[in-house]
């Protein structure tokens, strides 16, 4: 069963796991692949916590050593677990909360952990956003051109069918776009700013000379 946070369930500190183009958005489920050390030691730290709570950070591409971190995440709590012979972990994060990143915490853990601002995203704790202005036939036309641009299958059934933030936001995490279109993504601040921005990538990647990014900032 998915537990519910409250703004007083999130705690101020988190352990972050740095991954380019990993989105991960309220209430949207992220298979992950665990296997570096500093990563397992996170995860069974993590597993110990009444939380149970990690964020997906994504990092700048640039030279830093460490990676520099987007100031915006998402933390999801780990509600699948299973471990493999060789001792990977296959888990899964449920997107609980966008967050704020404050400043890197020093510690003797081997992987990264942050301060978490949580106020800024207050309404993502309190259930499912609707968008009123969706299109969706218009919206699926348009993404069946980009899927087949792309090289992409999907099962159109269940996307005339899914409820509408879970079909924005698990197109916005599945979709090939680039490290910064990805943050435009989790940055939009209500899920029809989200629709819009989705909307407008589409509509470059399928364009004339559209290269399949916009370089946003």
């Amino acid at each position: 069963m998915t537990r519910w946070f409250t703004a007083a369930d999130l705690p101020e500190v988190i352990p972050v796991f740095p991954l380019p183009m990993a989105l991960l958005l309220p209430r949207a489920r992220l298979p992950l692949n665990i296997f570096e050390p500093r990563y397992l030691a996170m995860l069974d730290d993590a597993l110990k916590s009444d939380h149970r709570l990690i964020g997906m950070v994504q990092p700048y591409d640039d030279s830093g050593v460490p990676p520099r971190l987007h100031g915006v995440g998402c933390a999801g709590r780990v509600t699948s677990f299973s471990e493999t012979e060789d001792g990977r972990y296959l888990i899964a994060l449920t997107g609980v909360s966008r967050f704020a990143v404050k400043k890197e915490v020093d510690g003797f853990t081997p992987y990264r952990r942050v301060e978490a601002d949580w106020a800024a995203f207050d309404r993502d704790i309190h259930g499912p956003e609707e968008d009123a202005g969706f299109d969706r036939d218009g919206f699926l036309g348009k993404l069946e051109r980009y899927f087949r641009s792309e090289n992409l299958t999907s099962d159109w059934s269940s996307l005339r069918e899914a409820e509408t933030e879970m079909l924005i936001n698990s197109l916005s995490m599945l979709c090939p776009f680039e490290v910064e279109e990805k943050q435009a993504l989790l940055e939009a601040d209500t899920l029809s700013e989200r629709r819009r921005t989705l909307s407008t990538l589409i509509d470059f990647a399928i364009a004339p000379g559209g290269e399949g990014g916009t370089n946003l900032q």
